[in-house]
């Protein structure tokens, strides 16, 4: 019997170092390598049309002690078979991830991006039954598109604890003609530095009463945020003020050194793994050709700067300088960023706080890209369309999801077109992911994104064909929006 599906789950690993596919050390106490689950193993139920697993993966989540850059984080996380969380596959690939419980509360895996079967989704109470403690649980599953995803639990604020792995699947449409690749994990982080991710919910959760929606409350929340609010965002960028923000793991004095040549062609494959914070991404110096979004491809886009809200993926591609080159992800709204260093040539590394011109430069929101034709749903006319308005308020902190002004699942029939019209009638941004599909953007050409940020007052239409049955989340992705209520599914009729 599953549980009522109320919280979610996400999973940590090793962080790929630059260029070399080795992990950044993340645990002081790594333990044993995980071994084969043993009798307690469930399967995913699979459909038979799948072949046998060409790629086979073994974790472990468990407690461990994170170094974060000479400061120590009792957290959890993954430990792997390769002693690299992070997976690598090829569009077709079936994948067999096996996974055991070592954490002190039950959990799961959640392919974020990844279309595929709806039993191997990971959502507890949806889905599958959680994984409890000591148990373990096989996910068998293809991996149809190429791109940038990553992997995490989907249970409560699990994600805020660095419960998450890059998922990089190679397209063999690809021209995979860079000199160095790289995978960038944006992230935000809390968890055994000043308590734990529940201990800022709880904070969040007793601030009292007010609210949040249309022109109400818009004075001033009394919340714990007071950065400088973002002149594209604007409203209220996020909740908590972390104490730090990593790239790849490591706080900004410890940062991550990313080497190559001058004149190299670098991709760097970006993921916000946030919880509660939007990144504005800059490399000084460079402008960078976005290629890629959420796995799908884009017509190329020169831009100084990228906005990436929690959930989204961006790959970008840059002919590097001659010199050392800060690669800076400002925390929007948090007067604060996660900082690393491209290094082409030698001399002393630039300072994290170092101001440089791209900083002010007007950030791009991944929703006005226009689609590569290779990306894009055959055209069509909607059969049926749904009104999805995203409600909630700071006091009392709730967060809501109203279809056609119920709370209730939109629902769809196999072979329709979904029009979802979403309104943010918050005076914050959402990043709203669907699970199983992706969106097709009307209003960028038919842009393909799983996940898409709605600035605060913003209407969005996105069109899914609804060729995958099952049960599926939809949520925003802010951790501290989805676990007070912003959550609901898409379900087949």
């Amino acid at each position: 019997m599953m549980n009522a599906f109320s919280r979610r789950q996400f999973l940590l690993g090793g962080l790929v170092l630059a260029g070399t596919g080795a992990v950044a050390a993340c645990t002081s106490d790594p333990g044993p390598a995980a071994s084969a689950p043993g009798p307690s193993l469930r399967p995913t139920p699979t459909p038979t049309a799948l072949g046998e697993p060409t790629v086979r993966r073994t974790l472990t989540a468990r407690p461990l002690s994170l170094d974060i850059g000479g400061i120590e984080a009792k957290t959890w996380g993954y430990v792997s078979d390769t002693g690299d969380a992070a997976i690598e596959a090829t569009a077709g690939d079936v994948l067999q991830v096996d996974i055991t419980n070592e954490l002190p509360e039950s959990t799961s895996i959640h392919w974020h991006g990844i279309a595929l079967h709806n039993a191997a989704d990971g959502v507890p109470g949806m889905t599958q039954d959680p994984i409890e403690p000591g148990e373990s649980f096989s996910y068998v599953f293809e991996v149809p598109h190429g791109g940038t995803y990553f992997y995490h639990s989907h249970t409560g604020l699990q994600l805020d604890r660095g419960l998450h792995a890059p998922l990089i699947v190679r397209d063999p449409q690809d021209a995979e003609d860079q000199d160095v690749e790289w995978t960038i994990v944006l992230d935000d982080w809390v968890d055994g530095i000043q308590g734990t991710p529940d201990d800022e919910l709880d904070k969040l959760t007793g601030m009292g009463s007010g609210d949040h929606n249309g022109k109400k409350g818009m004075g001033g929340h009394g919340h714990m945020m007071h950065g400088t609010p973002d002149r594209v965002l604007g409203g209220d960028a996020g909740d908590v003020m972390y104490p730090h923000y990593l790239i790849n793991g490591r706080i900004p004095r410890a940062h991550r050194t990313f080497k190559a040549r001058p004149g190299d062609k670098a991709r760097l494959r970006f993921i916000n793994s946030g919880g509660d914070t939007i990144f504005k991404v800059v490399l000084g110096g460079h402008r960078m050709t976005v290629t890629h979004t959420d796995g799908f491809p884009v017509q190329p886009w020169e831009t100084e700067s990228i906005y990436l809200s929690m959930g989204e993926r961006v790959d970008v591609e840059v002919i590097l300088g001659d010199g050392i080159f800060p690669l800076t992800a400002l925390a929007v709204g948090k007067d604060d960023r996660a900082f690393a260093v491209i290094r082409t040539a030698g001399g002393q590394a630039p300072h994290p706080d170092v101001d440089f011109p791209e900083l002010s430069s007007t950030g791009l929101l991944l929703s006005s890209l226009k689609p590569a034709d290779r990306a894009l749903l055959p055209e069509g006319t909607p059969d049926r369309e749904v009104s999805i308005d995203l409600g909630g308020q700071m006091m009392p902190y709730e967060w809501s999801i109203l279809t056609d002004g119920q709370s209730s699942s939109a629902t769809v029939q196999e072979g329709q077109r979904l029009r979802m019209v979403m309104r943010n009638r918050t005076m914050m941004p959402h990043p709203m992911h669907i699970h199983g599909h992706t969106w097709a953007l009307p209003g960028s050409g038919g842009l393909r994104k799983d996940t898409v940020l709605l600035r605060h007052g913003e209407t969005m239409i996105a069109d899914l064909i609804a060729d995958n049955p099952g049960e599926w989340a939809f949520h925003c992705h802010n951790a501290y929006h989805m676990e007070t209520g912003m959550v609901s599914s898409l379900r087949y009729e």
